[in-house]
């Protein structure tokens, strides 16, 4: 948008060729000074709160935002300043409350506030006249050669012209709640010193095609397609506007990738226009066909409103701008996060490339986040989401967000929507300015985008554009909306589009020559879609999967092997012994030193008895040395919730922290990435995924502090986790390590909800036929560490990617029996779904056979002792639930059925009937049973609650479940 900013030197254009010398932000180097102007204080965030620890260089992926400074006052300001106190409090005023005043509302519906703050006679100043006031340090009103000097002096017209030009006209301001007083001179020099230069003619052209084009696709799919539910942009056709600025003033700046989610109004005129995408295809999709080949095995498809596409801009700079808009669900905001954390792991993926070794973090990727007004304020993913934006861990560097405002949700009016002022007022939780236009001005809404773009340009930081709009239609193209807003309609029925109101400004203005010109883009365009649709009949689609950093992945099939995860004993060993190795000069925790380092190296020097925090961190270095990288993320994760993990080591004196693994082999090797999270799990596992999106080469972890604790993510799980490579053809390697078992922990303490997933899995009911195609995710209980480590690196050593769910242990990380040897990690090993009990040396003694999964298992097996029945009852370990390990338990079946002529098939689990695994695997499991037998339940009875929460009624309840099996032999 040349021409639309026209800056001082101190509000100039931060471009990225700048000579500031910076360090890489991205790969979180120790930030030092970068400019005069600039700092980055380590231990400060720009809300003035402590950083809690002092992290080390070593610490991969920690960023504080940087700190710009502006000058300070001169002293002849600051005497200016106080010797017009009563000018400062006024203009003071009218930067907090202008936008109050400011004509936003297209529809003129509410009656125009009287602001009395904006009153000068409030502040005993005149209302008007020619009296001259000395303006240095207070206002700035540019010189009538130079709008970017200001003048010194003006009169009181001049003045409250100019503030109510900058403040009350159809751009409304609000920045004055922002801490940092060096963005809020910035914002306010800024705002203050725009040029009002009136747009070329061909920016203006632009924006009118824009506008037109939108309107006359939502006009023809009105005419070709009157029942289909389009979700249209009338009313708002300035969204495309605020995008088309956005994306060319990004690829002027330097930004290689935008990444944008949006919700569904609108979706279709964006994609068939500015992003596009192939009108055939959208046509094609609406004739009820599939947007992908159908027969790709378990490809469902979506709906209409949730098509997703990738495309390069060429604005003619340096190079196109790449814009992923990605898939959503309807689930409004819910793809929010999942924008962020890809936006974030593709600035990262440039840095660990060896690519931007010079940049900071939003210096080459850009998030754009689109929401509705009601959702905006009414969901709470939304304020989850903001709250990861200043995140050491989680920042991408700013996003924008745009807010398509319809002053209305679905049939609720405002008054019963929120109880804010504006529905934006909720990011106001992180301090960023937020900008309000007048949606029927679509010169304003450029100006507007303009400088949103400016301000996160500068400071990397978090903006709102307002875009107060309206719904020409109902919700959507079928629903009467005069039913519930029928004064509401009767105004918008009764006025003219956007388009047609610019169009009708531009005929004025001579812009174009005569009517002709805009007949012939409106007839042409109508006749472009009419031969798409007809194109449309002969249309095929392509399979848009596993492109660019994924073309070396393949789709699973029950064909796909069963990868050898074994490591050298050598590298174990010296992962192990590096996973504990502190820098010189740190001084660790008395306790940490003698029972978790000491420890280790004891124990890993004999190669027997380790534990899983020591497998968990063989795994991970074993794949840093190969090259990959691993991020784990959640509450208190370098720690871990159960003090066993310690990835990060804290010096007690200093609080500077390290991540040892990091520094097996730093030259040679990938990295780890630490992330503790905020307390949420809707966003950040959101946020995860989008990471586990962007790259296969990344393990990308999500730890939930106890198993339960993810059922304030179920919207993640159920429409991206679960479905994603089935709607979307996306495939993603994500973990997530949920703290199961049954230990007295009460309701919310005791269960990873296994059921749930289980329920949410696509495997086959039928068992004795050939599996068709690979499930849509792994569930798995392991119940020693090295399967915990074969987990975890067989998630990158397939050809493909999918979900692993892991109800990972609590009681059994010190457990004395849950230990593994290093020759059960070493080359030539790998994960067992199935483990048979070790202790059988004569099936033809056994009299029970006993399916469990998870650490009930060892509490079996001390009971099994100690009753003597060791050889007689086999307690047979079903490590991985889905896909159910059909072969594996065939052959253990098989070993045991023709040795047996009375045997007992039962199923063990400490969940309640109506929950755990029994209900999934039990008619699976009764397949492959011999015929004639039965597959018993044994276990806690049906329960509304997943556990109790008196002792003794848990202790009764264990005993009855662990005894109860050898109960009468």
């Amino acid at each position: 948008m040349a021409g639309l900013l026209r800056a001082t030197t101190l509000v100039g254009r931060s471009r990225l060729a700048s000579t500031l010398a910076r360090r890489c932000i991205a790969g979180c180097l120790t930030q030092q000074s970068i400019a005069p102007s600039i700092t980055a204080p380590a231990r400060t965030f720009h809300t003035r709160q402590p950083c809690r620890y002092n992290y080390d260089s070593d610490v991969y992926g920690f960023r504080t935002p940087r700190e710009y400074k502006s000058p300070d006052y001169t002293e002849e300001e600051r005497a200016n300043r106080n010797a017009n106190a009563n000018l400062v409090r006024l203009v003071h005023m009218y930067r907090v409350h202008g936008h109050r005043a400011a004509e936003l509302d297209p529809l003129n519906f509410s009656p125009q506030e009287h602001i009395f703050q904006l009153d000068p006679k409030r502040y005993g100043l005149p209302e008007s006249g020619n009296q001259k006031f000395d303006i240095r340090g207070i206002l700035h009103i540019g010189e009538e050669h130079d709008p970017n000097a200001s003048k010194t002096e003006a009169t009181m017209d001049e003045i409250l012209e100019h503030l109510r030009h900058a403040y009350c006209n159809r751009i409304g301001f609000e920045f004055t709640h922002i801490p940092n007083l060096s963005e809020r001179k910035w914002f306010g020099n800024l705002v203050e010193s725009m040029e009002k230069k009136r747009l070329a003619m061909e920016e203006k052209k632009r924006i009118f095609e824009l506008l037109t084009r939108s309107e006359v696709f939502d006009h023809f799919m009105a005419k070709k397609f009157p029942h289909v539910k389009r979700y249209g942009l009338e009313g708002a056709e300035s969204m495309m506007i605020v995008l088309d600025i956005l994306f060319r003033e990004a690829s002027f700046a330097g930004i290689r990738d935008v990444v944008l989610c949006m919700p569904h109004r609108g979706r279709l005129n964006l994609l068939t226009d500015l992003l596009k995408y192939d009108p055939r295809a959208v046509f094609h999709k609406v004739k009820g066909n599939a947007e992908a080949p159908e027969e790709i095995p378990g490809f469902t498809g979506d709906v209409l409103s949730h098509l997703a596409t990738t495309v390069d801009l060429d604005y003619n700079s340096k190079q196109p701008v790449h814009v992923s808009m990605i898939h959503n669900p309807s689930h409004l905001e819910a793809a929010n996060p999942v924008a962020l954390g890809k936006a974030r792991a593709k600035q990262m993926y440039l840095y660990e490339g060896g690519k931007e070794q010079d940049c900071f973090i939003g210096d080459r990727v850009m998030c754009v986040q689109m929401h509705g007004d009601a959702a905006f304020c009414g969901q709470g993913v939304v304020t989850e989401t903001l709250g990861l934006a200043n995140l050491p861990h989680f920042t991408a560097g700013g996003s924008v967000h745009i807010i398509v405002n319809n002053q209305i949700g679905y049939t609720t009016p405002a008054m019963n929507a929120r109880s804010s002022y504006y529905s934006s007022d909720v990011a106001k939780m992180i301090s960023c300015p937020v900008i309000h236009v007048n949606g029927d001005f679509p010169e304003d809404v450029a100006r507007a985008t303009a400088i949103a773009h400016e301000y996160r340009n500068k400071f990397r930081k978090d903006v709102i554009i307002d875009l107060i709009a309206y719904r020409r239609m109902g919700h959507n193209e079928l629903d009467e909306p005069a039913f519930t807003q029928p004064l509401m309609y009767k105004n918008i029925r009764g006025r003219k589009s956007v388009p047609k109101l610019y169009e009708e400004k531009l005929v004025k203005e001579n812009v174009f020559a005569d009517r002709a010109e805009i007949d012939s883009l409106r007839a042409t365009y109508f006749a472009k879609l009419d031969q798409d649709l007809e194109d449309s009949y002969k249309f095929f689609p392509d399979a848009d999967t596993l492109r660019a950093k994924w073309q070396e992945m393949t789709v699973a099939t029950k064909d796909v092997t069963k990868p050898v995860t074994g490591v050298a004993e050598d590298t174990l060993k010296e992962v192990a012994v590096k996973s504990v190795q502190a820098p010189e000069g740190i001084v660790l925790h008395n306790r940490l030193k003698k029972f978790h380092v000491d420890s280790r190296l004891k124990k890993t020097a004999e190669g027997k008895a380790l534990d899983w925090a020591t497998a968990e961190a063989m795994a991970f270095g074993s794949l840093l040395l190969e090259g990959k990288h691993v991020r784990i993320s959640g509450q208190d994760v370098g720690r871990g919730t159960f003090s066993q993990r310690h990835a990060m080591l804290v010096d007690q004196n200093t609080e500077r922290t390290v991540i040892p693994l990091n520094n097996i082999r730093p030259s040679e090797q990938g990295k780890l990435e630490i992330a503790n999270s905020s307390l949420s799990e809707f966003a950040v596992l959101g946020f995860e995924y989008g990471m586990s999106w962007e790259t296969p080469q990344r393990l990308c972890i999500w730890e939930a502090q106890f198993g339960d604790f993810f059922n304030g993510a179920q919207i993640i799980i159920d429409t991206f986790i679960n479905s994603g490579e089935a709607k979307w053809l996306r495939q993603s390697g994500l973990v997530m390590l949920l703290p199961h078992g049954y230990e007295g922990g009460g309701p919310e303490h005791s269960t990873a909800r296994i059921e749930r997933f289980l329920q949410l899995c696509d495997e086959t009911y039928d068992m004795r036929t050939d599996r068709k195609r690979s499930v849509n995710m792994h569930v798995a209980n392991p119940t020693t560490p090295a399967q915990y480590f074969h987990l975890l690196r067989r998630q990158l050593h397939r050809a493909y990617r999918k979900p692993l769910i892991v109800a990972s242990p609590k009681s059994l990380l010190r457990h004395p029996m849950a230990t593994s040897s290093l020759s059960q990690m070493t080359e030539g090993t790998h994960f067992e779904p199935v483990l048979s009990d070790p202790s059988i040396t004569d099936p033809a003694a056994v009299q029970k056979v006993v399916f469990v999964s998870g650490k009930v298992y060892y509490e079996l097996v001390t009971e099994r002792t100690k009753r003597g029945l060791d050889g007689k009852i086999a307690l047979v370990r079903v490590e991985e639930l889905c896909p159910v390990p059909k072969e594996e338990l065939e052959n253990v079946i098989e070993t045991l059925m023709w040795h047996v002529c009375a045997v007992d098939w039962t199923w063990l689990q400490e969940e309640p009937e109506n929950q755990g695994a029994y209900t999934f695997i039990a008619p699976r499991l009764q397949q492959l049973l011999p015929q004639g037998q039965t597959l018993k339940y044994h276990g806690r009875a049906p329960s509304a609650a997943p556990a109790t929460g008196i002792g003794k009624q848990y202790k009764a309840e264990q005993e009855r479940v662990v005894s109860g099996i050898f109960e009468g032999m």
